[in-house]
């Protein structure tokens, strides 16, 4: 998939599974690039405030790439992994650039709209990020955060 088509990808609002804390508002779906059959959600921004580290880093055996388990603030489940540091191989292919991972089993999604509230929102309508250091539910509009 070439960078550009990320860009028609639909951007999701990803909730944890376990107690239902909304955990991010940037989510894309994804695969695992180490292995393809593995579908899980990512977002480009820390998800600040709504999950923590847990445990030390770690790598897989299908990359080098130095990995850390991050959970849900509310309930304390495992919900996903950030990459601290991708591996050579896995940056030289064609990624999305995102390096906050959420595993499927782990969180449930839904489509985001536009401001229409007509169409689904995609990733290449996004507005840029202007000085923003993290995501919160307090970044969003009332009627974006109720949708």
């Amino acid at each position: 998939m070439s960078t550009s088509s990320f860009k028609n990808k639909c951007v999701s609002q990803v909730n944890c599974v376990y107690c239902d804390s909304l955990l991010c508002t940037r989510g894309m779906k994804a695969v695992l690039l180490a292995d393809t059959e593995i579908e899980l959600f990512s977002t480009d921004l820390p998800p600040n405030r709504t999950v923590d580290f847990v445990a030390g880093c770690y790598s897989t055996e299908s990359c080098k790439c130095k990995l850390r388990d991050i959970a849900c603030l509310k309930c304390g489940n495992i919900v996903g992994y950030h990459v601290v540091a991708p591996c050579k191989p896995c940056l030289l292919s064609c990624n999305n650039g995102h390096f906050w991972m959420f595993n499927s089993e782990a969180v449930s999604t839904v489509n985001r709209l536009d401001a229409s509230g007509l169409n689904l929102l995609l990733w290449g309508d996004l507005p840029e990020l202007e000085g923003s250091e993290d995501e919160s539910p307090d970044s969003l509009s009332e009627e974006e955060y109720l949708r």
